[in-house]
């Protein structure tokens, strides 16, 4: 085993070795590369001399694709290896053949690439020189790289976000897979190449800085995964060889080939050696790196470490499938992160999938089933759903090994409210009560009460009342609904089970086991009519597939023409039970109604009307009378042609309940007479029942309010009225008048906008037409005028949550939805309205004084409801203008008075940085940092401005933005044209100007406002700014001066923290002792004590601390 080949203590790898590369192609396959074994042997033991080595390579052309050892894409430029892989654009194995060919003409300058190409990886900006490559250890390599790593960030390629960082992992990965697998047959025995890698790769799996330990311990697993591939791909050579010699020795002397028998023994020979090559690189990694690495203190590496001992096991099972590398797996269960739990599960179900291995999972299973069993109930639900589904796979393996009391632990999570939790156990329940068939099953009817699934039913009944959680049926189906839905589907044997009678020596199911059938029947009809899951499971509705809409429309069709059969004749058997009565009437609602005249099914619904009538007539508990008239309101559909025969029904039924209930109430109130209880029951029951129908049908022409009255009335005056009768009638005097509400309401709604509606629609559109301008101004102005009537009927001080504010909110909102969705087309105006609209919140003071809100500051409420339809770039030019109205004190205001401003700010700043139009002012200095990041040198340069631009500044004051101004045509280009800086003064400013297309185009006089107000804004807060920073600064130097101790002083901790657990969180199983020797750097953003040693005595000075746009923007 490779386990019991320990690592050397003294092991270390050649930083150069001294042995010539095979002559032999990388890519040719194995019979041929040991078809010329005598070649390949003397050129493998072959050495060079020190002068020798690399020899008139360097600065060659490596191969087709690479230029100076560098991948050349598209012959436009040279890209290095770890470009290539970033960019993901390049076929991978087309990379390493180039790879390959750069390094048969110099080793060193190809491995210096890949040594680099691991160290970018991990996010350094560093880069080995061939001098450090030549005279430099490794540990004095990485260490010169972890001091050149760039600290102003944590972020490495593994972990940025990102489209470009999207794919990285995947194709670093690949990429390290592709590389051994071409050069499997020759470059990997070198003692060179895969020495260095696998040196380089351990150092940098111990080093401080968390991205090299990250990267290098997934580049590490991978290249041991691409090894064991390559370890399996030689052992079944050898099989094969060994099976081929031993054939040839068999044979008679006459027909033995004795030439054939000495190429195979070297052949095999000749594999032998390269297994143990291979075992020994394996084993340097698992050694060096996992066992370390397996219990970093970074969840990441520990999960990837378990993720990739998983396929070892599970490719290389002769190997690795025993109990020296599954300890790590069962030891790693217990750990503190849910991802790293989660890998050891799904790595074990990889192994336990396979029949064929679980005998050398009997040991691992019984030392580590508890555990697995306990992650069932894990607070990660994802790590709980993977326990369930490695004991299912437990289960199908070996019955013996889950005890009764493991099962039962998974049995009741198939209740739990976490859905996959569930279904997973349901998927388990199914595998272990109605997976098993026997010989004696095979020939039972598919459907019936003799039927298997007959059968499977009866078990899921009794498990249902055993669970003792009765009101959960809809739980228990919907777990098992994936992988039993045929079994509930079933609904067949479930009436035959229900009506028919039981045959001789079978045992009829008892009165209890019926209620939970039908129970389970109407659930099982629910999930497969609406297709999703109960209450409580699930985030709603979702939208359904065209197969998932047939087959619901199939189950549908099939449930009506089955129950619109059975549901008369199992009502008639269970009309006096109450529970079983209410689960059943609620089946109809269910049904395809159209099939009772296309299927011809009419005297089965004159069955089902009568059976509701009986029970409506024998019951009076509300359950089953609400079920009954929720029934009627079902099948009382107008849309089906059954309607008429159905409300027939309902009117006799209701016809026959009022009239006994107006003599039994007449008899019931006679004067001088003391009602009996009898009496009294029988106004109840008819009572109960109209108030039930009344629910969801509209009673009013049998005017029952009277009746009611009379009854509430005599109650009040006697005060002898039972109290029951008392709430019925109540309860249904409450229908009567909601009744009539729902009347009045959907008649006063519909008469206005018949009359109106249409006539005020129309006009706006053509207003709209004719002036989009004038129309917004319009809409201002007219809920201008309902506040100053609100402000006149309420005062300046009133509730902005009473029921004026809110209407004139509405109706702001309901005129924002009348510009539509294109909002170039809307833009103008929409400037426009909220210019108004900021002027009309700031015309008048508070009449309370100052410091007080003005008087129409709440009307920024109502025109944040327009902030939506403002494009990103004109919410910053419109922000801008309301900052002039603004007084310092002002935006640090925080009283409810001043929630408006507040609120109507953060509507129009959401979204308005990540401008798509950029009109950039020449004194920005935000404007000036996107140009230089966004243009190149020749673009950021001065330009000249088209034609027909003036140099002048231009602003507009309030009355000139009054103008009505054109319809403004949407620019056709994003770019911008920049101008010189000039000092401004308070009259004047700078407008930024939309790039032109071809055509020129005149800018209207509302977007020389909107740039005008841009510019102006842009230069305050740029001086603003500049002060507050200085400011700031000073303050903190000063505090920092006074202190007497200099900066170092708040640094007194380390900045680095061990990398392996603490002993408090060590894994209780691990039984080998651990070296807790290597810290980490996460990589903070400040300056580390390096550098701060190095800093010049002048850094308190002000101006050395200052970026150049603050020096810009303050004036020294």
């Amino acid at each position: 085993m490779i386990a019991a080949q320990e690592l050397q203590a003294d092991y270390h790898f050649p930083q150069e070795a001294d042995t010539q590369l095979s002559s032999d192609t990388d890519l040719e396959d194995l019979e041929a590369r040991n078809a010329k074994a005598g070649k390949g042997k003397a050129v493998k033991k072959g050495k060079k001399g020190p002068g020798e080595k690399g020899k008139g390579t360097a600065g060659k052309v490596g191969g087709q694709g690479r230029v100076n050892g560098h991948h050349q894409e598209n012959g436009m430029e040279n890209l290095s290896l770890f470009e290539v892989v970033r960019l993901g654009k390049s076929a991978t194995q087309s990379v390493v053949d180039d790879w390959i060919e750069s390094y048969k003409n110099d080793r060193d300058v190809a491995l210096l690439e890949l040594i680099n190409f691991f160290i970018q990886c991990s996010g350094c900006k560093g880069a080995v020189s061939s001098e450090m490559f030549r005279h430099m250890q490794n540990s004095e390599i990485i260490r010169k790289m972890t001091e050149e790593f760039d600290e102003d960030s944590g972020d490495y390629p593994l972990t940025m976000a990102g489209p470009q960082w999207k794919k990285f992992k995947s194709s670093f990965c690949e990429f390290i897979g592709v590389l051994v697998r071409q050069c499997q047959y020759s470059i990997i025995y070198d003692e060179y190449m895969m020495d260095t890698v696998i040196s380089l790769l351990t150092g940098l799996s111990d080093s401080q800085v968390r991205a090299f330990r990250h990267t290098s311990t997934l580049a590490a697993m991978k290249l041991m995964t691409a090894l064991v591939n390559v370890a399996l791909n030689l052992s079944i050579n050898m099989d094969n060889t060994q099976r081929q010699y031993e054939a040839e020795r068999n044979k008679s002397i006459g027909k033995r080939a004795n030439e054939r028998l000495e190429l195979l023994l070297q052949k095999r020979k000749d594999l032998q050696e390269n297994q143990d090559e291979i075992e020994n690189m394996m084993n340097a990694i698992f050694k060096g790196v996992f066992v370390h690495r397996y219990r970093d203190a970074i969840a990441e590496i520990r999960a990837i470490c378990i993720e990739e001992i998983g396929v070892w096991m599970k490719m290389y099972s002769d190997a690795f499938l025993n109990d020296s590398y599954l300890k790590y797996v069962g030891w790693t269960m217990h750990d503190k992160q849910g991802e790293v739990r989660l890998k050891c599960l799904t790595a074990l179900q990889g192994l336990y999938y396979n029949r064929e291995l679980n005998t050398r999972l009997e040991l691992f299973t019984s030392r580590f089933k508890d555990r697995i069993v306990s992650m069932t109930l894990d607070k990660e639900y994802d790590v709980a759903v993977q326990a369930i589904k490695l004991l299912t796979l437990v289960l199908h393996s070996s019955e013996e090994v889950l005890t009764a009391e493991d099962c039962e632990s998974v049995y009741h999570l198939v209740y739990s409210a976490h859905r996959p939790v569930a279904v997973a156990a349901g998927e388990f329940l199914y595998k272990k009560l109605f997976s098993h068939r026997g010989s004696e099953e095979d020939g039972m009817p598919r459907r019936g009460r003799q039927s298997l699934n007959a059968n499977l039913i009866k078990t899921t009944v009794f498990f249902f009342l055993e669970s003792e959680l009765h009101e959960h049926g809809a739980y228990l189906v919907d777990s098992m609904w994936d992988c039993a839905s045929d079994l509930l589907k079933d609904w067949e044997s479930m009436i035959s089970l229900l009506l028919d009678e039981p045959f001789p020596g079978e045992e009829a199911l008892t009165d209890r086991q019926e209620t939970a059938l039908i129970e389970i029947m109407l659930c099982a009809i629910r999930q497969a009519c609406e297709c999703h899951p109960p209450v409580g499971r699930g985030t709603g509705k979702r939208v359904l597939t065209a197969k998932e809409k047939k087959t619901q429309l199939d189950d549908r069709t099939r449930i009506t023409e089955m129950f619109a059969v059975a549901l008369p004749l199992l009502l008639a058997k269970y009309s006096v039970d109450a529970e079983k009565v209410t689960n059943l009437l609620q089946l109809p609602q269910y049904f395809d109604l159209e099939i009772y005249t296309t299927g011809r099914l009419e005297k089965h619904l004159d069955a089902l009307l009568r059976q509701i009538r009986e029970v409506v007539e024998k019951h009076t508990e509300m359950e089953v009378l609400e079920a009954c008239s929720m029934t009627y309101h079902a099948l009382c559909n107008e849309e089906f042609t059954i309607f008429n025969r159905v409300d027939i029904a309902r009117s006799q039924l209701l016809d026959e309940q009022v009239d006994k209930f107006n003599r039994l109430l007449e008899d019931f109130l006679q004067e001088g007479e003391e009602p009996d209880e009898d009496d009294a029951y029988q106004v109840l029951s008819t009572l109960k029942r109209i108030t039930a129908f009344h629910n969801a049908h509209d009673l009013s022409q049998w005017d029952l309010f009277t009746c009611n009255y009379k009854l509430l009335n005599a109650g009040l005056q006697n005060g002898d009225m039972p109290q029951q009768i008392v709430i019925h009638a109540l309860q249904c005097t409450h229908y009567i008048i909601l009744w009539h509400l729902a009347k009045v309401s959907e008649g006063s709604s519909k008469k206005y906008y018949n009359d109106y509606g249409d006539i005020i629609k129309e006009t706006m559109s053509k207003t709209r037409q004719i002036d989009k301008i004038q129309c917004a101004k319009t809409l201002i102005l007219s809920l201008q005028q309902l506040f100053n009537e609100m402000l006149s009927e309420l005062g300046c001080v009133f509730d902005r949550s009473s029921a004026s504010f809110c209407g004139i909110k509405e109706l702001a909102r309901r005129f924002s939805l009348t510009f539509g969705l294109d909002q170039l087309k809307t833009r103008e105006a929409i400037a426009m309205l909220h210019k108004d609209g900021i002027e009309f919140a700031f015309k008048e003071p508070s009449p309370q004084g100052e410091g007080n809100p003005p008087l129409n500051l709440a009307f920024l409420d109502i025109l944040s409801e327009f902030s939506s339809k403002l494009l990103r770039q004109d919410k910053k030019t419109v922000h801008m203008y309301l900052e002039r109205f603004m007084t310092f004190q002002m935006a640090l205001q925080r009283e409810d008075c001043w929630l408006p401003l507040i609120s109507y700010r953060n509507s129009l700043q959401a979204g308005a940085d990540d401008d798509t139009m950029s009109v950039i002012s020449g004194i920005s200095s935000r404007g000036s940092t996107r140009s230089k990041k966004s243009k190149t040198p020749a673009a950021s340069a001065k330009r000249k401005l088209p034609d027909g631009v003036s140099d002048a500044g231009v602003w507009l004051n309030r009355e000139q933005g009054a103008q009505t101004p054109v319809m403004m045509p949407s620019p056709h280009l994003t770019s911008t044209v920049l101008r010189e800086t000039k000092k401004l003064r308070p009259d004047e400013g700078y407008m930024g100007v939309y790039a032109m297309s071809n055509e020129p185009q005149q800018h209207t006089p509302m977007v020389t406002w909107m740039l005008a107000q841009r510019q102006q804004a842009e230069a305050r807060q740029q001086q603003e700014r500049a002060s507050m920073h200085y400011a700031k600064m000073r303050s903190h130097m000063q505090h920092a001066i006074r202190r007497g101790t200099g900066l170092m002083e708040d640094d007194e901790e380390p900045i680095v923290e061990d990398v392996m657990m603490s002993s408090e969180e060590r894994l209780e199983d691990l039984n080998e002792g651990m070296d807790f020797d290597t810290m980490d750097i996460d990589l903070p953003p400040s300056k580390n004590r390096r550098e701060r040693s190095e800093l010049k005595p002048d850094y308190f000075d002000p101006a050395s601390i200052m970026d150049d746009s603050v020096k810009s923007g303050y004036r020294w």
